[in-house]
């Protein structure tokens, strides 16, 4: 036990310093000065306020279990959230094309990345699914996440080419605040799908006590 929540702590900081550094990209895109202090705030500040999130949460997950859970889910949502961000940032970077159907292609193809690493983290950490990766749950998984991935991008279009950029906000940062409340909506309903339905327990117990 003792063990396993060392693991948990070493994770953590893992993601936060990753994170610290993902930050960066869509921060310089948005017109924020990178200087060395504000890249060593993000990369330590990261890297310290992700354990002691996690802290706080395994302190309530005693009253009840699943804020633990949450916490780890949480953890690896801000990593795959950064990841999204990161890739769209990159691309948007690149082309200088924020908006139209450029944006929602960029979109896509930046969710469907942070995905897929959200499918190992989940599994191997958060719901720490013991039933091997088979082509079935991996189909399981990418179906719920289409349904997320749907809600994101049609939640982020929405807001970026039908609500439009408000008066006195450039279009990158306009962009950037669909891609975040996007990622809030798919958030909730990815969390649930995957504790219910995809590294169910209950599937895990038909696995290991299969009927006679």
């Amino acid at each position: 036990m003792e063990y396993n929540k060392k693991k948990d702590f070493y994770l953590v900081t893992v993601i936060g310093f990753l994170v610290g550094w993902l930050v960066l990209l869509p921060a310089h895109n948005i017109g924020l000065s990178l200087s060395p202090f504000f890249v060593a705030v993000s990369v330590v500040g990261f890297s310290i306020l992700a354990p002691c999130a996690l802290f706080i949460l395994k302190l309530l997950g005693k009253i009840w279990g699943v804020f633990e859970q949450f916490g780890k889910f949480a953890a690896v949502g801000t990593l795959n959230t950064l990841i999204d961000l990161g890739i769209l940032n990159l691309f948007m970077a690149l082309t200088g094309v924020s908006w139209g159907y450029s944006f929602t292609g960029f979109k896509a193809v930046s969710f469907l990345a942070a995905t897929t690493n959200s499918y190992f983290w989940n599994k191997l950490w958060t719901f720490q699914s013991k039933t091997p990766v088979t082509g079935t749950e991996y189909v399981r998984f990418l179906l719920f996440t289409l349904v997320g991935t749907l809600l994101n991008v049609s939640v982020a279009s929405l807001i970026v080419n039908g609500v439009g950029v408000p008066a006195g906000i450039s279009e990158k940062l306009w962009a950037n605040v669909g891609a975040l409340v996007a990622v809030a909506v798919s958030f909730m309903w990815n969390f649930i799908s995957y504790r219910r339905v995809v590294f169910s327990k209950k599937k895990e117990n038909q696995v290991e006590s299969p009927h006679i």
